[in-house]
């Protein structure tokens, strides 16, 4: 058995773990390297892998740096299965299609804007690439529900944990055997924390394993509890609304808008922020919550508690104001505070959140709130 690391070794971004049993190629992901657009460009360029070697992959979560390349897998070559959980599956769509299309987009301003001796780009991939590519998902449920392990090969099997960090994330529990003995490997893919509302907490994997792939992002930092990011949060909107304050809020489409909309509303509804405006700025944020509202049944009891009779409203409420079009996303800026405006992209390489950082960054009564990591650069 080999095990070769391309990606989010050393870095956090680009993840990819190739497992070689006996002439089987076993993916564990294959995400962009994301950052600094010129750097994460040329990395994303060059695919590291031989596509018509892999004969399945295994995605532990949506999030692009975890599933961003796999159009360019299926276009090399690959015609094998993706396994991964059903609301991956789901949201991997929305998070794939957006990709292309944003390299389509940024291929042809590029293009149009070359100087001479300038050569053309071609974006990393299309939407016929994201399109083909959706026909290779295979959804397989977690363990805790289907009590059954998924077979690759006879000497291969796997199983999922519940890993709380997205909606849909999982842990790999690998099974291989070779020459007669049997060896478990664990793949974390992201871990989410404990406590944290709506999703489950990660799962405990009690199987003795013999190697372990764990991301370490915040391995070395203690987080603050719950309780008191809602404090933090409660007094920073009780200061925009008192100073007439924007509150511009770079975030995730995927995971970091469903949690903060879950603690804004359960704020506003214990009367413990003030009313104000909220905008979702975010046209892939929305698709992605909607996702969630179906998924409503896998969420912990923390939600049941605080939404129970809401269910698949609890992502909407009163002030609550989504945006399409880019006229209406740019209109927001005309606007007076205070309001919160919640955009993309979470690490403001890209997306609408550019704009309206242009707009405001220079007012010192403007509130940036930084909710998620930032890449170098």
């Amino acid at each position: 058995m080999k095990i070769t690391f391309f990606g989010a070794a050393q870095t956090v971004t680009g993840s990819k773990y190739l497992i070689e049993v006996g002439g089987y190629g076993l993916l564990l992901d294959c995400g962009l390297h994301q950052g600094k657009r010129s750097i994460a460009n040329q990395l994303n360029a060059n695919f590291p892998i031989d596509a018509k070697k892999i004969n399945a992959v295994i995605l532990s979560h949506a999030h692009a740096d975890h599933c961003g390349m796999l159009p360019v897998l299926v276009r090399e070559g690959f015609e094998g299965k993706i396994y991964c959980t059903a609301a991956t599956a789901d949201i991997t769509k929305f998070i794939l299609h957006d990709s292309a299309n944003i390299q389509e987009n940024d291929a042809l301003y590029y293009n149009k804007h070359l100087q001479e001796g300038e050569a053309p780009i071609k974006p990393i991939y299309t939407e016929q690439d994201v399109k083909k590519t959706f026909s290779y998902f295979e959804p397989v449920a977690y363990f805790r529900l289907s009590g059954q392990w998924t077979q690759l090969t006879p000497n291969i099997r796997f199983k999922f944990y519940d890993a709380g960090h997205i909606l849909g994330s999982a842990i790999t529990l690998l099974e291989i055997t070779e020459e007669g003995k049997k060896k478990n490997i664990i793949f974390t893919g992201d871990l989410g924390r404990h406590f944290l509302p709506i999703l489950r907490d990660p799962e405990f994997v009690k199987e003795p394993a013999e190697t372990l792939i764990m991301e370490c992002t915040y391995g070395s930092r203690i987080h603050k509890p719950v309780s008191d990011l809602e404090l933090e949060l409660k007094t920073i909107i009780t200061e925009a609304v008192k100073n007439k304050s924007k509150i511009i809020v770079p975030a995730f489409s995927l995971g970091r808008t469903q949690e903060l909309l879950y603690v804004l509303h359960k704020l506003k509804d214990a009367k413990q922020i003030p009313s104000l405006p909220i905008f979702i700025d975010s046209p892939l944020a929305q698709k992605i919550t909607r996702v969630f509202s179906t998924y409503v049944a896998d969420f912990d009891e923390e939600f049941w508690k605080d939404f129970g009779e809401k269910g698949d409203k609890a992502f909407l409420f009163d002030n609550l104001v989504t945006t399409s079009s880019m006229k209406e996303s740019k209109s927001i800026n005309e606007k007076e505070g205070p309001y919160i405006v919640i955009a993309g992209s979470g690490m403001c390489e890209g997306g609408r959140i550019l704009h309206h950082l242009k707009n405001n960054i220079e007012n010192t009564n403007t509130i940036i709130l930084i909710t998620g990591y930032q890449a170098e650069n």
